[in-house]
Parts: C-alpha cells; sequence; structure tokens
C-alpha cells in the first residue's frame, strides 16, 4: 500500500488572499490529485494545519475546500485521515472545537474523513501508525502515556520539538525531546513548513509557498510505502515568489519575457539604473502584459553597491519575522534572546489570525 502524506495545507492563508487560492488549488489540480490517480492512491494522511486560521474561516475559503479538495477527495475514493494541528483547533488548551470537525461533520455526527483529535494508532497494511495530533493541556497526559506506551511501528503527527528548523534561519529551541521518540522506527511530522530531518524524525514541509522565508525552498508532499518503509518526495513546480535583479548596464529589457511571472509576488533588486524612463516602462509593463499579485522595488541601499548586496540583507528589508529576530540580537539584555525570538515568533502567528 502507497500513502500520501500531505501537511500544512493553510487553506485560507494571507486573509484569504484570491491570488493565494489561486495558486494552492494549481498544485492541487495539476499535481496533486493527477499523481494519486494516475498511482492509483487511494490512501491520505494530513498532518494538521490543514487551515490557517484558529479564530474563523472565510465563506469563499470554506466553499473552495469543500468543492475543491474534500469533494475531489470524495470522488475518487480517497480514505482521509486528517490530524488536527494547532492552526486547526479554536482553543489553545484542548482540539475538542476544531475547523475540520466543524466543516466536514453532518448534523448527525457523521463525518467522512477520520478526523484525531487525541493519539489513535491506526493499521495500513499490517504497519501500524500512532496518529498524535496538536499536544494541548487536554490531551498532554493521553499523549505522553501514548508515546511511551503505544505499540506502533511509525508516528504521523503534528508536533514541535527541539532541534528543527522551523523556517530558514531559525531552529526550535523548544519542544519535545527527541529521545520521546527513540522506541519507533520513524517519525513524520507537520507544522514546521521548512523540510527538514535527522535520519528519524522527518519535517515533510508545506506544499507549496506562503511566505518570503519558503522563497527558493522545495515544497510538495510524500508517497510512504508500507511494504519497504521508503519515503518518495513530489516536488511541487510551481512557486509564488520570484526575485529580479535589474542592471541596464548588462541586460537589455526591451524584448525581457514577462509571461513566468504570470499572477507572482516580485522583487526587483536594482543593481544598476541608468535609464529611468527605460525602467519605469519595465515595471510598467508587469501590469500592461500580464497579471502580478505584487511587485516591490528595491534600490535603497545608501552607499552601498547592490551587487555586492547579499541577498539576506534584501530580505531583512521586507521580512517581518528577520527584522524582529535582528532587533533582538542587536539588544543589550540578560534575558534568553532565543526563548525571546519564540515568544515574538508565537506573537506574529498569533496577529496574522486576526481579521482586520
Amino acid at each position: 500500500m502507497k500513502i500520501a502524506l500531505l501537511t500544512d495545507t493553510h487553506f485560507g492563508a494571507r486573509n484569504d488572499s484570491p491570488a493565494f487560492s489561486k495558486y494552492f488549488y494549481k498544485f492541487y489540480d495539476e499535481i496533486f490529485f493527477p499523481y494519486l490517480k494516475e498511482h492509483n492512491i487511494t490512501n491520505l494522511i494530513h498532518l494538521g494545519d490543514i487551515v490557517d486560521r484558529r479564530k474563523f474561516i472565510n465563506f469563499k475559503t470554506s466553499h473552495d475546500f469543500r468543492k475543491k479538495f474534500m469533494l475531489k477527495l470524495w470522488e475518487e475514493k480517497i480514505d482521509t485521515h486528517i490530524i488536527i494541528g494547532n492552526h486547526d483547533t479554536y482553543y489553545k488548551n484542548t482540539n475538542d472545537v476544531n475547523a475540520v470537525d466543524e466543516l466536514l461533520t453532518t448534523y448527525d455526527g457523521i463525518h467522512e474523513p477520520h478526523i484525531y483529535t487525541n493519539p489513535e494508532v491506526v493499521e495500513f497494511d499490517g504497519m501500524r501508525i500512532l496518529m498524535l495530533p496538536w499536544i494541548c493541556a487536554d490531551n498532554r497526559v493521553q499523549s505522553m502515556q501514548a508515546l511511551q506506551q503505544e505499540k506502533a511501528d511509525l508516528i504521523c503527527g503534528h508536533l514541535e520539538i527541539q532541534g528543527f528548523t522551523m523556517h530558514n534561519g531559525m531552529v526550535s529551541q523548544g519542544g519535545l525531546d527527541t529521545k520521546l521518540f527513540k522506541r519507533f522506527e520513524k517519525v513524520y511530522s507537520g507544522h514546521f513548513h521548512h523540510k527538514s530531518d535527522d535520519g528519524h524524525i522527518h519535517y515533510l514541509g508545506s506544499p507549496y509557498e506562503m511566505v518570503w522565508n519558503d522563497y527558493k525552498d522545495p515544497k510538495g508532499f510524500h508517497i510512504l510505502d508500507t511494504e519497504t518503509r521508503e519515503l518518495e518526495r513530489i516536488v511541487n513546480p510551481f512557486t509564488m515568489f520570484e526575485k529580479i535583479y535589474y542592471n541596464d548596464e548588462k541586460e537589455k529589457y526591451d524584448n525581457f519575457d514577462y509571461t513566468p511571472y504570470q499572477d507572482k509576488i516580485i522583487k526587483i533588486i536594482v543593481d544598476k539604473k541608468t535609464d529611468y524612463y527605460m525602467f519605469d516602462q519595465f515595471v510598467d509593463n508587469f501590469y500592461k502584459k500580464i497579471n502580478v499579485t505584487d511587485i516591490k522595488v528595491i534600490e535603497d541601499f545608501s552607499d552601498l553597491d547592490a551587487s555586492t548586496v547579499q541577498d539576506d540583507i534584501i530580505e531583512k528589508g521586507e521580512d517581518t519575522l528577520t527584522l524582529m529576530n535582528n532587533y533582538v540580537d542587536q539588544l543589550s539584555t540578560q534575558l534568553d534572546k532565543q526563548r525571546l525570538k519564540t515568544f515574538l515568533r508565537t506573537l506574529y502567528t498569533e496577529a496574522g489570525d486576526i481579521e482586520l
């Protein structure tokens, strides 16, 4: 048996952005569902954070989620298992009130997918998997007991584990100790959007780009073979974020191909600009010739030559999390700076849940 593993889909991301919704469903329509059909895969485990915001969901997002995602799973008769993640649950201390139950459970209490709010062992073709949802106050004791006592081969969960990269440049200092998982063959987890592993614990990563930190960080989903226990990654070829380094001394832009940038978010980093009119025409053509989601022009490097400015410095001018981390690094304080960064990241994430 082969099982598709998908995680951190975050339907409704970026304040229910239509542009991101279009980008997400392009992945499902052209990559995810065709692959499952072609390879006759009829089992799916979703490892949490199926929606983006904990407190509410936009009606259009809900409609598209049911029609374009869940309905296709039902039509293809894909046995779907959904593990509750921290973005799916309304309260912080319990998983009982969650988006998946509310969206997919009928009035008589029947729901099509299997939904896991507490630890549970499920068998697939003789392989026992411990489904481990987001650990909160309400299920912590049960979760710790499951880790110590349940007879299972693998874990699929939505976990925060020490020592793994949450996103480029930031490693988790808090969370569970890796020693808790030693008696299991493998651990597969959602939660951190950057794909990483230590050979035993695998963070699978998000299926598509959502923020600038995802730029050039390969995305996709995975296929788990229950017989060989091998994990295959299927890469998503579609991207949302692009950078263009502008230098009119080295390149002519009269015949520039705009089509690869359709619907994308673009940063134009100005290295050399000698012809101001040509540059203005270059930028205007993105709006005239194609549709773009957003364009940012970066050209004020004070006395620095843009050609010598490292890419991470450019990111610092644009990414909120990076700005906060850099600010903490420069503080003169006796506080634990890593814990402070983690706290600020939590506040930043919660702020994204607030409807403006």
